[in-house]
Parts: structure tokens; sequence; C-alpha cells
């Protein structure tokens, strides 16, 4: 199965301490890593770990931190395709702690000033499943108007609300959104997401269970206990795990999803996990 994750990529510092730093306070770490990070990026590591073929488009540059992102990238497996290779300003930087209580804190740049305009593109040849992270906001709703008559699944992440969603969403044929995303008119997020006519809308709720609207019929979707350690990142994985389970049933694929993201969380890290997702049944 092939993927394409259209999106941010960043440089992720992932620190684990006690608690994170109060001010004028240097803290030691109790671990820490350095690894590409982002949404459409987390997802495809994690849609590779499972046994796809993921591409990644996001814009990276040639500064010389760059060459982290990049080596990451082909150490799990994760075709990089760079939307900006000409770009020399130092890439997305995110600074992460994670408590000992699963609890993190995040500052970050995100996407600012990485905006590309649409150009020619011909990534969809053999590609079964799209996500767009919204980052790439004119890219997304250029590449969903291709999938979408060529009858390929465009998943969308609605972490958040962001400007310009309503043209992407629209185009969606599932949206995975968070208990965070909140419609500009600040109307019931289900509800709004159903008024589009997206055929497949997943609310997550962290631990508590997903709300799913498959075609129209709503019911929830229990998630799995675990112990958790870190939840960095568990939502891109869950949106990458559920791109790999993607076969048209809804349910299963949330599912696996949710099975993936669960043991995501039991480890430090956005990618500690994939040395046991073997544990997991899983479709391959």
């Amino acid at each position: 199965m092939q993927g394409l994750f259209v999106g941010l990529m960043t440089l992720d510092c992932i620190y684990q301490a006690q608690r994170p730093p109060q001010a004028n306070e240097k803290l030691v770490a109790q671990a820490a890593m350095m690894v590409a990070g982002g949404p459409a990026t987390n997802a495809a590591v994690a849609f590779a770990a499972l046994g796809g073929q993921a591409t990644v488009m996001a814009s990276v540059g040639q500064h010389p931190v760059t060459a982290l992102l990049r080596e990451d990238m082909a150490h799990g497996g994760v075709i990089l395709t760079d939307l900006t290779p000409a770009r020399t300003d130092p890439p997305p930087v995110s600074s992460i702690v994670v408590s000992q209580a699963g609890e993190r804190a995040v500052i970050s740049r995100n996407a600012v000033g990485l905006q590309v305009e649409p150009r020619s593109i011909d990534a969809l040849s053999h590609i079964d499943v799209v996500l767009l992270d919204g980052h790439q906001m004119a890219l997304s709703r250029q590449i969903a108007s291709m999938a979408k008559p060529l009858g390929i699944p465009v998943v969308v992440d609605a972490g958040s609300w962001k400007p310009g969603f309503d043209q992407v969403l629209s185009l969606a044929t599932v949206v995975i959104a968070s208990a965070n995303f909140q419609p500009p008119d600040n109307s019931d997020a289900l509800l709004y997401l159903q008024s589009l006519g997206i055929p497949y809308v997943a609310i997550t709720q962290g631990e508590a269970p997903i709300v799913v609207s498959d075609r129209g019929q709503v019911r929830e979707l229990a998630v799995p206990a675990t112990d958790v350690v870190d939840t960095l990142g568990a939502g891109d994985i869950f949106h990458g795990a559920f791109c790999h389970g993607w076969a048209g049933d809804f349910l299963a694929a949330l599912t696996q999803a949710s099975q993936v993201a669960s043991l995501s969380c039991g480890y430090f890290g956005t990618r500690a996990w994939i040395a046991h997702c073997d544990s997991l049944t899983i479709s391959k």
C-alpha cells in the first residue's frame, strides 16, 4: 500500500523530565531525542513502520540541520519530496518537554512562512491513500481536487481549525478531528463536518471513546486502555495507522489506529513504539 502525506516537517527536540522548567530554572532531562516531527511526517513514519510505502511532501530546504531530517526519513523508510529544495533558512523547530505524568509542553514555529503555491504534480501515480494535515493549504486543496476524481481516498487530519480548511474539508473522504477542532462559526464540530457531506468523520478525545459518523450513522468507539508514558505524536500515529488500515471499512481502520496509537503512548518519544508493533494483530 502506498500513501502520500502532505504537510509539516519539523525538527523535534524532545526531553523527558519530572516536569517542565519554571521561569529562570534549568533542569536536567532524564532522556532526550532529536527526530523529524510534524503531523504528516509522524503519520508517514507510522504508515511505513506498519509495512506501507510512504512519501511525505514538506518544506525542508538545504540548511545544514536538515541533514538530520533527511537521515531520519531514510532510516524510517519514508521517501521525502522537498517542496522548497533551495530554501536556506533553518527548518521549523519544536521543543517538547514530556513530564513523568505523560503531559507535555511544546513551543514551535509550525509552518509559518513555509507555504508553497500549487504546482505541476504527478505524485498521485500508484497512490492508494492521501493524508493532508492542513499545514500546506493551497497545495493540499490542489492534491485533494486531483485525488477525488481518481477515487483515491483523502484523509484530513483536523487537529485544529486552520484558515482555508473549509475548501479542503469539502473534498475529504475521511476527516479525523481532535476534541480541539472548533469550526469558525463555533458550531458543533460533528454537525459542521457532517454538513459538508463528508462520508466518514471521527472525533478523537484522548482516552475517551471516539465519536464516529459512518455515512451519517453516529456511534462511539472505545479506545484501548494503556499505561501512559508519553502522548506526544499519538494523534499523528493514529492517522498514519488509520491510513494503513483503510480498505473501505471505517470502523476496522479506526480500531487498528486506536491499537497502534495506544501502544505508542506506552513509550517515550515518537519512535520507540515501532520496535514493539509486532505485538499487535494488524492488517499488513
